[in-house]
């Protein structure tokens, strides 16, 4: 019986590494521009930072997580990287630092979850963090290099949905406006729901069972809670931001149920969502989380961040092609095919020659799929000393000498 990957994880091919690569280049060169560095923490963690940075009554950790114990430690292959980050800004001092600390971080991240399309149990994210700023203009920053990022991807028609979840305060009253509108139809939602209803009835709205999403259309949810009401502070931060997204032309859209799969938002929260290929795709996800860093440790310290998933990117842009190789190596004297093919290398050229040493009408049909040129020796081109450089796409052949070969322009 063969071996075969994991349910829920896939291997990502060399026909569709270019992809992946032209997405983080991106992302590197949009990032800088808005000088955010880029950190790259473990894999694994110890299980207690999830457990208190991404909540106790998330699907997360109380159903996703591969946890596992080494040395009696109890250890967490990580489902989100915020937590992470976080720990790494507090372990390693960068929290003294001049605000803001401004992080992105690229990687993979595990979650057991039923695989779909676009979405696998191992997959990965980019994401930005941004620390020290309380200012409304932070949130407006991230949202902005978010938009600027799918745009250099060639995504267009975005969308962002935005909501303020408020403070503790705000909320209160907010959960029992929620809990008696949901009380009436309480027996009829799954199981998570009837969890949430106690511990956090926000996450409630957050659900993806399609009964539970049936029955609040039907019980006509949206309509019988009016939304948070915010304090003066959480309200002025909302009115700033939507002033900054004005400001900078981000075409918005208000949604009082988006609340976010993560306990740790305060305050603003977001999702923007693509119309390409005719469908509305949400790419991006994320918000301010004042509060997670006191949470796991360190001082106060007002924070936003999002996140995207790689795949859907991926899924959302055009396949690129591989691209050729400058030379391929065409030659029955396998030493002297070995010698230039390094000669080629040497002086910044990708090359590559024939293991096989088969005849040259085979050799010529494999750096036809795969290179822009052919350099062919012959027993004439050993004789009398010169190269016969062919070009793949338009047939044109030249003699040419080793010098004239390393100095063509790439």
């Amino acid at each position: 019986m063969s071996i075969k990957a994991p349910k829920g994880t896939r291997d990502i091919l060399p026909s569709e590494v270019k992809n992946w690569q032209q997405i983080e280049k991106n992302a590197c060169d949009v990032f800088t521009k808005f000088n955010f560095k880029e950190i790259r923490t473990p894999i694994f963690e110890d299980t207690n930072l999830f457990e208190r940075g991404v909540g106790d009554t998330t699907d997360i950790v109380n159903k996703e997580m591969y946890t596992f114990l080494k040395s009696d430690r109890s250890l967490t292959l990580r489902p989100e990287n915020t937590a992470g980050v976080v720990r790494a800004y507090l372990e390693n001092n960068l929290y003294r630092e001049s605000p803001p600390v401004k992080l992105w971080y690229f990687g993979p991240m595990f979650r057991y979850e039923r695989p779909q399309a676009g979405r696998q149990r191992q997959f990965h994210q980019i994401g930005v963090e941004m620390f020290g700023i309380q200012d409304a203009s932070a949130d407006a920053e991230c949202i902005m290099l978010a938009s600027e990022f799918l745009k250099s991807l060639g995504l267009n028609d975005l969308v962002v949905e935005i909501n303020s979840l408020g403070c503790s305060k705000c909320r209160a009253d907010y959960k029992e406006q929620l809990k008696k509108a949901i009380a009436p139809f309480l027996d009829k939602l799954c199981d998570d729901c009837k969890s949430r209803y106690e511990k956090n009835p926000l996450r409630i709205l957050d659900c993806k069972n399609e009964t539970c999403n049936k029955l609040f259309e039907e019980y006509d949810l949206k309509n019988s809670v009016s939304g948070i009401k915010l304090c003066d502070e959480c309200s002025d931060h909302y009115n700033k931001l939507k002033q900054y997204l004005n400001s900078l032309n981000i075409k918005y859209v208000e949604n009082t149920f988006l609340v976010r799969g993560l306990d740790y938002y305060t305050k603003t929260v977001f999702e923007i969502k693509s119309n390409n290929l005719g469908s509305q795709n949400a790419v991006c996800g994320g918000g301010r989380y004042d509060g997670l860093v006191e949470t796991l440790g360190g001082p106060h310290t007002p924070a936003v961040g999002w996140a995207m998933g790689v795949e859907r990117l991926n899924s959302l842009i055009p396949q690129l092609n591989e691209d050729l190789i400058d030379f391929f190596v065409v030659s029955d004297n396998q030493i002297e095919a070995v010698k230039l093919t390094c000669k080629l290398r040497e002086h910044g050229f990708s090359a590559e020659f024939d293991y096989n040493s088969r005849k040259f009408a085979k050799q010529l049909e494999k750096a036809a799929k795969i290179a822009k040129s052919a350099v062919i020796i012959g027993e004439d081109e050993l004789k009398n000393g010169y190269y016969t450089l062919k070009n793949l796409e338009n047939s044109v052949q030249e003699k040419v000498s080793l010098e004239e070969l390393t100095a063509i322009k790439k």
